[in-house]
């Protein structure tokens, strides 16, 4: 068994889902791995990690008005506003989401399907710095 552990940084403009896929993947085939598991692991409480369609950007748009409507920015629905009224939102986005992924790597390369990408889903509207940690496990 082999590990492997690495941090990447996303710089954030706002709301919106953020596609790693083309860093993930290079870091992994960096690491010439046969056969594995990836794990990521998001270190926010206010962002989000999700595999989403990569094709049609209508998806990305549709989810981004979607959790908006989910989970409104109204101060009168939450106790926690002192950051502002997309803070509690942002929580709440995330615990619906996930803070951790985990994608299985078969020949080198991440199991991923056609229309499949890795995004950071950030909750918040102003630009933020988030920190994504992979960890493989590979057998060789």
């Amino acid at each position: 068994m082999r590990q492997a552990v690495e941090t990447i940084h996303v710089q954030t403009r706002g709301k919106g889902l953020y596609e790693i896929t083309r860093a993930v993947k290079a870091w992994v085939e960096n690491q010439r791995p046969s056969v594995g598991l990836l794990t990521l692991y998001i270190r926010h409480t206010s962002a989000s990690l999700v595999i989403q369609e990569n094709a049609d950007p209508e998806v990305i748009q549709d989810l981004n008005d979607f959790f908006s409507k989910l989970v409104p920015e109204d101060n009168r629905l939450y106790r926690h506003t002192y950051e502002g009224p997309d803070d509690m939102p942002a929580h709440i986005r995330a615990a619906l989401t996930q803070t951790h992924l985990s994608v299985p790597i078969v020949n080198g390369k991440l199991a991923l399907g056609t229309w499949q990408g890795i995004y950071l889903f950030e909750h918040r509207s102003g630009s933020k710095q988030r920190e994504i940690v992979l960890h493989l496990l590979t057998e060789s």
